[in-house]
């Protein structure tokens, strides 16, 4: 069977692995039986947990025991050995034997060693950690989201490049319609690298890659009218918590309330299915699943306290990316 996608899995990162990472595979693959998964971890706890279901032509276990703690600093994580799981699976990819990777590891030693073993895409001075989040009419990327404090407006022009190019390999039949996160919509609003972006952004953009919409503030960013939202890691890092925590805060008041009296309870109970949809709806590990662009091949960040289901998600994220051909667009529309 030819494989369409390979992808080098670090079994060892985040909570609950290896098991969840296996779950997830085993999940991704019911849909997925041309994905090839290159497994690195302790062979002894992984081989334990492969569901017969899982083809022997679909997976591999490279062995070691050697792994990222999610206590140690990148330079530790660095340090640790180029026989980590997360190490070798990111030299997997260097060595064009596997076409992304994924690992629900400590994120600052990912960022770390996938700058230590892959290039950067030529032009591009700074990648950018991106993810998907929900809005009224679909999906939006949103970008940076913590891996550069500080940006200036060059960095900002290529997060907008690189997210609409992300969004398309995602969403091919849609149109990316990018925006600057700001404090206001009027162009005299903002520090002098915001204003100086979005003058380059107004004269360089090109409609068959995106289409510029200008500023757009925190409390529109869920409304739909745009998909591809551009900050520096700070700003980004910022919305980010504060959108999760706005979720968190909602659904656990809701299960509150309905448990908190009768009338509660009976509500609940009528309301039943709308809520479930509305929970579903907010469930992070729909949405699971942070990608690393700017360097010459995807890494792809999973949470590290989601679930089988979560990773199995950032397993077709993944798929999506590669068969998007997304490091091709980002060349062709950087240049």
């Amino acid at each position: 069977m030819s494989k369409d996608v390979t992808i080098a899995v670090d079994a060892m990162g985040g909570d609950g692995s290896p098991k969840k990472v296996i779950d997830g595979i085993s999940n991704h693959y019911k849909n997925s039986k041309s994905t090839f998964y290159r497994i690195f971890g302790d062979e002894d706890q992984i081989k334990n947990l492969i569901p017969k279901t899982l083809s022997n032509n679909n997976f591999e276990i490279v062995h070691t025991k050697n792994f990222v703690k999610g206590t140690d600093t990148p330079l530790e994580a660095a340090k640790r050995g180029k026989d980590t799981s997360m190490w070798l699976a990111i030299e997997n990819v260097k060595n064009k034997e596997a076409d992304t990777i994924i690992s629900a590891g400590n994120t600052g030693a990912l960022l770390v060693i996938s700058k230590l073993n892959l290039k950067m895409i030529e032009n591009i001075d700074k990648p950018a950690l991106s993810a998907l989040w929900p809005n009224k009419k679909g999906m939006s990327v949103v970008l940076d989201l913590g891996a550069n404090i500080e940006c200036n407006d060059k960095n900002l022009v290529d997060f907008a490049i690189m997210g609409s190019s992300l969004f398309k390999s995602l969403f091919p039949n849609e149109t990316a319609k990018v925006a600057l996160l700001n404090i206001g919509s009027e162009e005299i609003k903002g520090n002098e690298v915001i204003k100086s972006t979005y003058q380059k952004l107004n004269q360089i953009h090109k409609e068959e890659q995106y289409e510029f919409k200008g500023y757009i503030e925190g409390n529109s960013l869920m409304n739909g009218e745009v998909n591809v939202i551009v900050a520096d890691g700070f700003t980004g890092n910022v919305a980010l918590k504060t959108a999760e925590g706005t979720a968190n805060f909602i659904t656990s008041e809701l299960k509150k309330a309905m448990k908190s009296s009768l009338l509660g309870k009976i509500s609940g109970l009528l309301s039943y299915i709308n809520l479930n949809q509305f929970k579903q709806r907010l469930d992070p590990r729909l949405y699971n699943g942070a990608i690393f662009i700017g360097l010459d091949s995807p890494v792809i960040k999973s949470h590290g306290s989601t679930d089988y289901i979560g990773f199995s998600n950032s397993l077709s994220v993944c798929e999506k990316i590669v068969k998007g051909d997304l490091i091709n667009k980002i060349k062709k529309n950087i240049s």
